[in-house]
């Protein structure tokens, strides 16, 4: 790892963001558009985390939390199913149980309508904006036009009037219903054995994630912002005002700090007292190096809740929910589970090369991130909390975040996102 160099004295025009992640990417492009002189600081390089291995979706579209009525009847069986979609380490179980309470209380019907318009008011610009940076850059096919295919093997799974359905066809949500042969007529590769699917339109998908992050990370340093290497272990408040970024390569002062450091961000507020609701939920995909087939559009097995995709490495299956916490080791065996989804998904897909991976999400109990200033700490902004959908929301999260830090007007309402809105 190279030393940071020293960095200095920030002016009113110079922000710290920390974290390299798609989130911090974005967020850098933005304050560049707004005329601020960025610094991006990370443990790793630009998109090299979650950013890097996700299953490539795009779904401006996306307004359906994860908590839902009823949910809670589901994770008996997902739990004690060793492929199943959710794993939890039981040592692990007692630290999350607060998390956990917010989480299914976030499910109320009552609560639903409210997280699901903020959901969509991130995500919906998100292909619109990724267009607009890559323009003239040589990579606009780095993000592709396509659908997105919910699949089930059930004939009748695919029913209109299931509340997730409806959430987004209240907000307008492009769908269509598909029974029969018509799901293999979309993706010929399908097997015959799904009956049913929901079609979701005007979607995009990157093929390649990590390729994207890096592609735009080097446009905000063609525009002058600097990418340093090292790993921020406190962010503590200035004698001198502002806050002190304190790292193991050295400390470096910032007036202005924006903290989009994922799953590791909570950790990184302690030390400024600021307490909120987040799990590292960790997430495993399995790429098929030499598929012998590709895929036109997005696929998600609505059965075993996993997304599989065409990309420029190969065929890659990802998904599931894992509690472990932030830390903890890998267990590849829930990577090698889409092995055998997968190829029932694909009858004719190769499995016999893969490389498999695992990457940690950081998750709000809502489904909705943590966006805006961090109460009580001027100059200080944070953009974490995206769960399964950092690349979609990153553009629009970048875009709200320069907006707060230039006290320019935003044209929406802050406080779905606001980092206190479970206090009390």
């Amino acid at each position: 790892m190279r030393q940071c160099p020293k960095l200095p004295e920030t002016a009113g025009k110079e922000v710290m963001v920390v974290g390299a992640g798609i989130v911090g990417i974005c967020t850098a492009l933005a304050l560049q558009d707004k005329g601020f002189d960025v610094t991006v600081i990370d443990r790793d390089g630009p998109a090299e985390g979650a950013s890097y291995g996700n299953a490539g979706v795009i779904s401006p579209w996306s307004c359906v939390p994860q908590s839902l009525p009823g949910l809670w009847k589901s994770v008996p069986k997902w739990l004690l199913d060793p492929e199943g979609p959710l794993s939890v380490r039981w040592s692990y179980a007692p630290q999350m149980f607060s998390w956990l309470l917010k989480f299914l209380q976030a499910g109320a019907p009552h609560r639903l309508p409210a997280i699901a318009d903020a959901m969509l008011a991130v995500n919906q610009p998100s292909v619109d904006l990724y267009r607009q940076y890559l323009a003239g850059s040589g990579e606009e096919a780095l993000v592709e036009n396509c659908l997105y295919l919910h699949v089930y093997r059930n004939a009748n799974a695919a029913n209109p009037d299931d509340l997730p359905w409806r959430l987004r066809r209240e907000r307008g949500v492009p769908l269509e219903f598909l029974k029969n042969g018509e799901v293999q007529e979309l993706e010929p590769e399908i097997s015959p054995e799904f009956k049913s699917a929901v079609v979701v339109k005007q979607q995009g998908r990157t093929v390649n994630p990590g390729r994207l992050g890096k592609v735009l990370a080097g446009m905000a340093q063609d525009r002058g912002a600097r990418f340093l290497r090292g790993r921020v272990d406190r962010i503590v408040p200035d004698v001198n005002g502002g806050y002190r970024i304190e790292t193991d390569q050295g400390s470096h002062a910032a007036k202005t700090v924006v903290l989009a450091a994922g799953a590791w961000s909570l950790r990184l507020l302690s030390a400024l007292g600021v307490r909120l609701p987040l799990e590292a939920e960790r997430g495993y995909h399995l790429i098929f190096t030499d598929p012998g087939l590709s895929l036109t559009h997005s696929v998600m097995d609505a059965d075993h809740k996993f997304v599989t995709s065409s990309m420029e490495m190969g065929v890659r299956s990802a998904g599931t929910a894992e509690f472990a916490g932030a830390d903890a080791a890998p267990d590849y065996r829930r990577a090698r589970v889409f092995e055998r989804h997968a190829k029932a998904l694909l009858p004719k897909l190769n499995t016999e090369s893969t490389e498999e991976w695992m990457g940690v999400r950081p998750s709000s109990p809502d489904s909705v991130p943590y966006i805006g200033p961090v109460p009580g700490h001027p100059g200080f902004f944070c953009g974490f909390g995206h769960g399964h959908l950092g690349l979609t929301g990153a553009p629009m999260t970048g875009r709200m975040l320069a907006a707060l830090v230039a006290k320019a007007p935003l044209n929406m309402d802050m406080t779905p996102y606001r980092l206190d809105r479970f206090n009390g």
